[in-house]
């Protein structure tokens, strides 16, 4: 190699380990932010709909974290956490009683593909997308909960 392109590529390592790196896909998605379900907008099947739900997506390093608080159908405090990663691996999920892992995969810079599992097995999967105004979250959910009920579901909700 030459002299001047070592130089550039060092000073390019440099800039990065100074200034850190984050892939431009997740430190702009559209999904980082909080979201309140719209339970009038949504289809609960199996229902009852929950009473409430407020979800958050916030950046840690190259990685969102998210979670969804609300009250159930019964009036029962509910809370999750996840982690969003689109490398289409098996990450942990607490807080959900149909899933114990997710796996995320990027469509387009806003629509994902998911699928949830319990102890390894395929039990949810669906996509989440956010309106192109990135004012509307909307997640369809198919599959089968924890109750070994059928689920079909479109979940809607608002940026706030």
């Amino acid at each position: 190699m030459k002299a001047g392109t070592v130089r550039r590529l060092t000073m390019l390592g440099v800039f990065l380990v100074v200034f850190g790196f984050q892939p431009r896909a997740q430190t702009n998605d559209p999904v980082v932010g909080t979201w309140v379900l719209n339970v009038a907008k949504s289809k609960f099947s199996p229902g009852p709909a929950p009473k409430s739900e407020s979800r958050t997506y916030a950046m840690a390093g190259n990685e969102i974290k998210a979670t969804s608080t609300g009250v159930d159908a019964d009036g029962k405090a509910t809370s999750a956490a996840w982690t969003v990663v689109y490398d289409g691996k098996e990450r942990p999920v607490t807080g959900d009683p149909d899933a114990d892992t997710l796996r995320l995969k990027r469509v387009d810079p806003n629509t994902t593909e998911f699928t949830e599992m319990k102890a390894g097995k395929v039990v949810l999967s669906g996509t989440r997308t956010v309106s192109k105004d990135g004012k509307t979250l909307t997640i369809t959910t198919k599959g089968t909960n924890a109750k070994g009920q059928k689920v079909d579901n479109v979940t809607v909700y608002d940026r706030k």
